[in-house]
């Protein structure tokens, strides 16, 4: 991963998660982050860190939890609704991120006219 992507997620809430996951999916790695990657694939390709989503779902969430399951631990379905409420905080933090870094004219928002 460049340095300007650990730069845009450094400090972000998963952002261990995040860059794990990246690895990992790149790797080919069926893991616990390479899921919440896949899962965030839409902002995170908008974000220059993969290449665009397929258009169909890929079953991420459902491996997630299929992982998170396997190991009989009764309390998988709260870790998997955990992690999923920390991959939210990310993608929300991320979007904010990347749109307080655009100029003005970029985030679509125009100047106020000044009447004569």
């Amino acid at each position: 991963m460049n340095s300007s992507l650990l730069h845009l997620f450094s400090g972000l809430p998963g952002e261990n998660l995040i860059v794990d996951g990246l690895r990992d999916f790149h790797a080919g790695q069926h893991t616990v982050s390479s899921c919440l990657v896949r899962i965030a694939r839409p902002r995170l390709s908008r974000a220059g860190a993969m290449d665009p989503a397929p258009p169909a779902d890929d079953g991420a969430e459902l491996d997630l939890y299929h992982l998170l399951s396997s190991s009989e631990d009764p309390a998988s379905f709260s870790q998997y609704n955990a992690l999923l409420r920390q991959l939210t905080s990310f993608e929300h933090a991320l979007d904010h991120r990347i749109s307080s870094q655009q100029p003005a004219t970029e985030k679509g928002s125009s100047r106020p006219k000044l009447d004569a």
